[in-house]
Order: structure tokens, then sequence, then C-alpha cells
């Protein structure tokens, strides 16, 4: 087991500490323990347990794509030759392992698998296609969508 409480139940300061750290998470527990209204010993004490039951999974620098080289979001419909285990097992292997794909999520519908990935430009996807996409084991077909304008993107979750 590792410590997580699927049936953790999180109550409105909980929700108040997880907004504020989804905006900002950086801040000092100083400021957190203010800004949700608590002792600092209570919040850090609150947090920790939000860290260890796996409600806060981990803390990250968002980047601008554009200054990191990786401007072209590109989404790929992927389309295996079977849907058997191995063959799942085998692509998610080889998934896990190219940096380009930042998600990937086994859907139902008209194809196996959505991808999502970051690419330098139209040249850089093409080599990423041919060279490392479809060698990906048990892939028959992919259809790629280029993304032209992005609308909405955030990682907060609304809580």
């Amino acid at each position: 087991m590792d410590g997580r409480n699927d049936t953790f139940a999180l109550d409105e300061t909980d929700r108040r500490i997880l907004r504020v750290v989804q905006d900002d998470g950086r801040i000092t527990n100083a400021e957190l323990a203010k800004r949700c209204n608590l002792s600092p010993a209570a919040c850090f004490e609150r947090v920790r347990r939000l860290r260890e039951r796996g409600v806060i999974q981990g803390y990250v620098a968002l980047l601008d794509p554009a200054s990191v080289d990786r401007a072209l979001l590109i989404f790929v419909e992927v389309h295996l030759d079977r849907t058997t285990s191995d063959v799942f097992d085998a692509f998610a292997r080889a998934v896990r392992l190219s940096p380009e794909i930042l998600e990937c999520h086994m859907v139902a519908g008209g194809f196996d698998y959505l991808i999502k990935a970051r690419v330098r430009d139209m040249e850089a996807y093409r080599a990423f296609l041919g060279d490392i996409l479809v060698r990906m084991p048990g892939v028959r077909e992919t259809r790629t969508y280029a993304v032209l304008e992005e609308v909405k993107h955030t990682v907060v979750l609304p809580v």
C-alpha cells in the first residue's frame, strides 16, 4: 500500500489550500497559511497530509514552449494493428521513452490512443512521425492534427 486513501474526503480548507498552491506552487508556508486563514503549523500539517495521500503529486515550473523550441503542438490519433495486452504494453513502453510526447491516452471510440506532442516545427514533426511514432510497436495508422491556435490551456483543476 502506498499510503494513499481513495476515500479521503477534502474539506473546504483543503480545497482552499489546493486552489492557492495550484496558482502558485512556490508560495511559502507562511503566506499560504495567511491566505487560507490557518496557523503556519496547521497549514504545514495539512499540506503534508495532502502530499502523503497523493492529492498533491508534485510541483513543477511551467515553461513557454516557444522559448525551448517546442512551439508546435500536435495531436495524433493512433490506430494499432491489434488490440491485445502485449501490443498495448509494448506501445505504452515506447511512448514513455519519447520526450516529444507530453500525454498519451488510451481512448474508447474510433481509434486506440490520443497523443499530445510538442516539437519545434513541421519539419521536426515529420521527423518524429517517420523516425519514432510510426515505428512504435503495433502502430498501423495515424492521423495528425496540428494546432493553429490554443484557445485555452491550463493545468489547474477546479476544486
